[in-house]
């Protein structure tokens, strides 16, 4: 293992131990040669040591073999938003409505209303900004690769990856019909995917905290001590932040 350290061969416990426990009866004047066995052991590591300290990294244990590129292939299906990523393929509305209800709808729904507590895909329209917003590939995901990703690579639930490309792409644009992105006869491929733009995708922006928020960097943060003297100004029951019973919420 690289940088490993290195060990001098040592002394046995056999060669350290003391003639009376060789298997042989101690002889006179070899009682004393104990201590001097001992010492020998302690400059093997301290030898060992400052050697380890200046060696060269000891040489990498190859460990497996090169993985094939049909295994490489195997775990990069991640689907990016600029379409990289995308297989050969394609698959139209109507055949991911076969696909869907046969496939998907126990869960979410014949069209993705969601079965019980298990996600809504379809719908939602202008709540992003009411008390209940419904987050839906149409009302809130910016990209369709996100669905194409996750469906291809996690769907159906406990039997991922066993749907094709074909199938993925037709399930994706029955989802997409079911927000009204794409018309009916439409079919979804990996020509015309990048062109789909979602209704809110413009609300997504990258991350650009490196940049925005440089001004508030301190190369030398408080470590200790930060925030002064801590006092206590209120407390909820004085401040009667939980509602009274006469009080009802929104469920509309």
């Amino acid at each position: 293992m690289a940088g490993g350290l290195a060990l001098a061969a040592l002394p046995s416990r056999a060669e350290l131990a003391p003639a009376g426990q060789k298997g042989e009866p101690a002889k006179k004047g070899e009682k004393a040669q104990a201590k001097p066995e001992k010492g020998k052991a302690q400059q093997a590591v301290n030898a060992a040591a400052a050697s380890a300290a200046g060696a060269p990294p000891a040489k990498v244990v190859a460990l497996g073999r090169p993985a094939l590129p049909e295994e490489i292939a195997a775990w990069d299906i991640d689907v990016r938003p600029d379409g990289l990523g995308l297989p050969e393929g394609k698959g139209s509305v109507k055949e991911g409505e076969e696909a869907f209800l046969e496939q998907c709808a126990v869960c979410h729904g014949e069209f993705g209303e969601g079965a019980g507590r298990w996600p809504v895909l379809a719908g939602g329209a202008g709540t992003l900004k009411s008390e209940r917003p419904e987050k839906t590939i149409g009302s809130f995901w910016p990209d369709a690769s996100t669905a194409f990703d996750y469906i291809h690579r996690a769907m159906p639930f406990g039997n991922g990856q066993s749907l094709t490309a074909d199938q993925t792409y037709a399930i994706v644009a029955y989802l997409l019909n079911l927000n009204d992105i794409v018309k009916d006869d439409f079919v979804l491929s990996k020509e015309n995917f990048t062109k789909i733009v979602l209704p809110n995708r413009p609300n997504f922006f990258d991350d650009d905290r490196e940049m925005a928020e440089k001004v508030f960097w301190n190369p030398n943060p408080c470590m200790k001590n930060c925030t002064g003297e801590v006092k206590v100004i209120s407390h909820a029951r004085i401040l009667d932040v939980t509602p009274d019973g006469e009080q009802k919420g929104n469920l509309e």
